[in-house]
């Protein structure tokens, strides 16, 4: 009897050609994205959007350009900017993309870049008319309008007539950063539409309001006006030697402004603004200055040092002028104000730049400043990405 025959078999027939390419491709498909995978990790703020503050502070304003790019390096999304002084101007430059040639513009500036570009009047309202450094402005930004931005952007400005904000969202950018960054009595103010523009801080130097619509994942508000922190004084920046002007320049410039400033300024202070051999060095900078003579005053009366015994101080003595004087009146002023706007409309995250770390006039401190906003702006997305907490007002 023979056995039936049977024609199943155990063996698996190789694939055809065809077959085989195409689990080969596969194959390669799936170790080209884990090899892609690999090489290009997930950043913390892929997919987030942000709605960002940028607060007024002077020179600190800087301080705003790195902020900005360590954000987007961690790529997060920025869809809103508000601003009011040198936080409009960073904010506007950026939302018209242009934020490459004005950081590019400011970190070449050295103080007598920065002296011949202030166009110094000290006219009764204002001691700069500011014309120069807007020349610059407009010529970067062109005739772009608020409302043709890619992003919604507000300048924040203040009505000296109508004592309210007053908001730019529609109409020409550079007309709006005019008007937000016109600091009283110093820059003059722009007058436009029957109105008396000056710097957004003097009633909110911290927006935060005008993002709130935006719907962003997040708000992140930078403020400029943060609590001292005295390890962290940036010192003056030495001349670069190519930048300097030729001697006799130099008389015949600094002659001009010494004769305006007669009228307006303490020259020792312009000194300290322009010479080669002055500088402010930590412990010498008006407040500091100031306290000292405060704390002196108080040993000597403790002393009972009958030659002291009025309750003031020796002034002229200390070498500070009028614009120290009244800058330390507006920063004080913008602390202040800056808390209450805080408690009213806490940011998701707040990053503070401390209000010591330059004086509001230091414009030839570009790259410094732009590296202490990137510090800032690093450590506080560290702890809000690990514990998604705000940094809150009174921290680093």
């Amino acid at each position: 009897m023979s056995k039936p025959t049977d024609n199943h078999s155990d063996k698996t027939e190789p694939p055809t050609d065809g077959a085989s390419a195409v689990v080969k491709d596969a194959e390669v498909t799936v170790a080209e994205a884990s090899q892609s995978s690999e090489k290009k990790p997930m950043k913390p703020g892929q997919g987030k959007t942000v709605a960002l503050t940028l607060g007024s502070g002077g020179a600190r304003g800087y301080a705003h350009i790195g902020a900005i790019e360590v954000l987007e390096e961690r790529g997060y999304e920025i869809v809103a900017i508000s601003g009011c002084s040198m936080g409009a101007l960073v904010g506007g430059m950026y939302a018209a993309g242009k934020m490459k040639d004005y950081k590019d513009w400011v970190t070449g500036l050295g103080q007598f870049d920065v002296l011949k570009l202030l166009d110094v009047t000290f006219n009764s309202v204002g001691a700069i008319r500011g014309e120069k450094i807007f020349s610059v402005v407009r010529e970067m930004l062109g005739d772009i309008r608020v409302e043709d931005l890619p992003i919604a952007y507000t300048a924040v400005a203040t009505d000296l007539l109508a004592h309210k904000e007053i908001w730019f969202q529609e109409g020409p950018l550079d007309q709006a950063i005019r008007a937000s960054v016109a600091i009283p009595s110093v820059v003059t103010p722009l007058v436009l539409n029957g109105r008396v523009l000056v710097d957004g801080a003097l009633l909110n130097p911290l927006p935060i309001i005008p993002t709130i619509s935006s719907h962003a994942d997040m708000i992140v508000a930078v403020n400029l006006s943060g609590e001292d922190d005295r390890r962290r004084r940036i010192p003056d920046a030495g001349f670069n030697e190519a930048g300097e002007l030729e001697e006799g320049e130099t008389e015949e410039w600094m002659d001009v402004i010494r004769e305006k400033a007669s009228r307006w300024f303490d020259w020792d202070a312009i000194k300290t603004f322009s010479s080669r051999k002055v500088g402010v060095a930590p412990g010498d900078s008006p407040e500091d200055k100031i306290s000292k003579a405060v704390e002196k005053k108080r040993v000597d009366k403790v002393q009972d040092d009958p030659d002291l015994a009025h309750e003031t101080i020796d002034w002229d003595k200390l070498g500070i002028g009028k614009f120290d004087v009244m800058n330390l009146t507006i920063e004080t002023m913008q602390s202040a104000l800056v808390q209450y706007k805080i408690a009213g409309y806490p940011p998701d995250l707040l990053v503070n730049v401390p209000k010591n770390a330059s004086r509001s006039y230091d414009y030839h401190k570009a790259p410094e400043l732009i590296q202490l906003g990137r510090e800032r702006m690093a450590a506080a997305l560290d702890r809000y990405e690990e514990n998604r907490t705000s940094s809150g007002p009174m921290a680093m």
